[in-house]
């Protein structure tokens, strides 16, 4: 059964995202072994070796929970695509509607294609999808205090500052703390959109 907004393929220039095949799985998991030092230390700590947590066998499990998780509309799960290449993931997560109408967006990226502007392209275009077919009013990011990379693509697209959670995930063999940050549709009123948004910004620094 279909969701609002899923599934989807979005796309701007170099940049696609779209849903995980099961024909990924090798490409995934080269990726993900490839990045442990650069992705560990943000992710939820692992219950077993970074490897087989990563190998082909576990994204197959991986792609079930997702699809699980979109089938029932609280989740819109997306591989990073890079000129064809699978560079890393956005999900848009813990999807609630009726008076919330609310998620919550992570996303990580090959060490190799970081700095690019990649991920704050691939999060312009899910906030984009959500705030318009997706039907969505508010996304959340939830970012590590120390997380400085990942703080700046939501900080350079305009994402507000709401909250300090203290001990909100268990990450990397611990409870860490988390700065929350926020977007509504209001933040958006007379704009095109978060791309548009970006695409000014990249333009002006350029």
């Amino acid at each position: 059964m279909s969701q609002p907004g899923w599934p989807a393929v979005l796309s701007d220039g170099p940049v696609m995202l779209r849903p995980y095949r099961r024909s990924d799985a090798r490409a995934w998991a080269e990726v993900r072994r490839a990045n442990e030092q650069w992705l560990a230390k943000w992710e939820p700590t692992p219950y077993g070796t970074w490897y087989d947590l990563n190998s082909p066998a576990a994204f197959r499990a991986v792609h079930a929970d997702l699809r699980r998780a979109a089938r029932q509309g609280s989740a819109m799960p997306f591989a990073v695509c890079n000129d064809g290449t699978l560079v890393g993931q956005i999900t848009l997560g813990n999807i609630v509607r009726r008076a919330f109408c609310s998620g919550y967006a992570g996303y990580w990226i090959d060490a190799r294609f970081a700095g690019r502007g990649i991920i704050p392209t691939a999060l312009a275009l899910v906030v984009d999808h959500a705030f318009s077919v997706g039907g969505l009013h508010r996304i959340e990011v939830n970012i590590r205090p120390d997380n400085l990379a990942s703080r700046r693509v939501v900080e350079k697209l305009g994402f507000r500052q709401e909250a300090y959670h203290h001990r909100y995930l268990h990450i990397d063999g611990d409870w860490r703390d988390h700065l929350g940050y926020a977007m509504t549709t209001e933040d958006l009123a007379g704009e095109s959109g978060l791309l548009a948004r970006w695409h000014k910004l990249s333009a002006a620094a350029a």
